[in-house]
């Protein structure tokens, strides 16, 4: 039996580089002998994205892309007809949500331990282009049920295009195939998210693990354990991927399905976030829901865009804020250009602005989720702020120069922003001018710590990288 597997191996081997492939990804792949817990979620990402897959194909088989139709193939068809129909489409439901959670906590080791920086830059571009995407595929499935807040929502963002000028309204009518979001619409973004985005989606997947392996993997030290080999060429501070790895992930794996399985089980709409009520209501286009919203992966991003004030009646400030907020992450390697990697060799300054940006995500996560309101809205505006501002500083600090530098851009960053408030302060009324008053301090008080503070005290010293990673 053992030479019929390996003259099989052997013939298939002489055809296709099946153990060459092995070997390179595998087994011969050598990572670094010192990651944690944060190493998790890049293989958690990738058994997310084959769920989806899996449930999805298994959900089309009893979908129907038809205005008249989808809804009940969904809510009737699916939830109740079909034997186990319920738990694929919560599976998927409840993937979509999954695969952002472990995509942000995949982003935020990279920010940690400075995955972005060089040799790694093209990796990271791969990632981020894979994240973009990954939100179109969200976003062109969230129509599909067309519930009610899936159907309003599609008309909220397709009509953001339209704030394009010159060609805005040209386009948002050729994404949705028609003047409204109607059966055209629901066809295009059902042929889209089943077919032509995954297909994109699993190319720049096999291309950021090509990327990966080809300059090695980063580790907690932002050591490069490719600058230490042995005699027999391989590095001192690594271990083959498989079975090391391999069998680490498992335990991963496991911790995550029985979380997912809760979820599924005993909470599958997670409070209004993972299934919003409205979307439980056919599509109608004469009911709008009371406070239309994205699901919460959006709502960041979502609430940039709402805080933007207007200009000359146009919200086309507001869709290159948001715009703005995503394209900004791709040129994160060549914003930070501080030698160390590592947050645990990096000046404390750093793990502090982490810290505050990753609170401001949050926070924009959260006001993206509540009505526009006045003092909402100067909340979201200020939060909107420091999210940008997080990139000044760390370009800022990227390199070492004097404290009058410092100062300098603090005094100018703040110049900007109270002159950025000027035009909203006069002839407002009394109350919006006292928010605006009050919630200056927001930004200020965070430039006051990031650009003050590490003049007077040690926050911007890093510490001295070892020679070999630290277990």
């Amino acid at each position: 039996m053992t030479k019929i597997l390996q003259a099989t191996l052997g013939w298939v081997d002489d055809r296709f580089p099946l153990t060459k492939m092995w070997k390179e990804h595998l087994s011969e792949y050598y990572a670094p002998k010192n990651f944690n817990f944060w190493y998790f979620f890049g293989s958690l990402a990738l058994m997310v994205l084959v769920l989806q897959i899996v449930t999805g194909i298994f959900l089309t088989m009893n979908y129907k892309p038809d205005a008249a139709l989808a809804f009940a193939t969904v809510e009737g068809n699916i939830m109740r007809d079909v034997g186990w129909g319920w738990l694929l489409r919560y599976m998927h439901s409840t993937g979509s949500s999954a695969f952002f959670i472990v995509v942000y906590l995949h982003m935020y080791r990279g920010l940690m331990y400075g995955s972005y920086k060089k040799p790694r830059e093209l990796l990271w571009i791969f990632g981020m282009v894979i994240y973009v995407v990954l939100m179109a595929e969200a976003f062109l499935g969230y129509l599909l049920p067309w519930g009610n807040m899936s159907y309003w929502g599609a008309q909220v963002i397709v009509n953001l295009f339209s704030a394009v000028p010159y060609v805005g309204e040209g386009l948002s009518e050729w994404i949705r195939g028609d003047f409204v979001v109607d059966d055209a619409t629901l066809n295009r973004f059902f042929a889209f998210h089943v077919i032509a985005v995954p297909l994109i989606l699993l190319g720049l997947v096999v291309a950021h693990i090509l990327a990966l392996h080809e300059v090695g993997s980063n580790n907690p030290d932002g050591i490069e354990i490719k600058k230490k080999k042995g005699a027999d060429g391989k590095p001192l501070d690594g271990i083959p991927f498989h079975p090391y790895y391999t069998v680490k992930d498992i335990v991963g794996v496991v911790v995550f399905l029985l979380l997912f399985s809760v979820v599924i089980f005993f909470m599958p709409e997670f409070n209004g976030l993972f299934l919003e009520h409205d979307n439980f209501v056919p599509a109608n286009p004469l009911s709008t829901p009371e406070h239309i919203k994205p699901l919460w992966y959006f709502t960041p991003y979502y609430a940039i865009l709402r805080a933007i004030p207007p200009m000359f009646d146009s919200q086309f400030p507001g869709v290159v804020a948001m715009g703005a907020a995503i394209v900004v992450l791709f040129f994160l390697p060549w914003i930070d250009r501080h030698p160390v990697k590592s947050i645990r060799y990096r000046e404390p300054l750093y793990t502090v602005a982490l810290m505050l940006f990753v609170v401001t995500f949050v926070v924009l996560a959260w006001l993206g989720m509540q009505p526009a309101l006045p003092h909402l809205s100067e909340l979201a505006l200020r939060f909107s702020e420091l999210y940008f501002v997080f990139f000044v500083v760390l370009a800022i600090y990227s390199q070492v120069r004097s404290k009058a530098y410092y100062l300098t851009w603090l005094a100018a960053l703040a110049v900007a922003i109270i002159l950025m408030d000027l035009p909203r302060y006069i002839g407002a009324e009394v109350e919006k001018q006292v928010l605006i008053r009050y919630s200056v301090f927001i930004p200020l008080v965070y430039l006051i710590v990031t650009l003050w503070l590490p003049t007077v005290t040690k926050w911007n010293q890093s510490k001295t990288v070892p020679d070999r990673v630290t277990t």
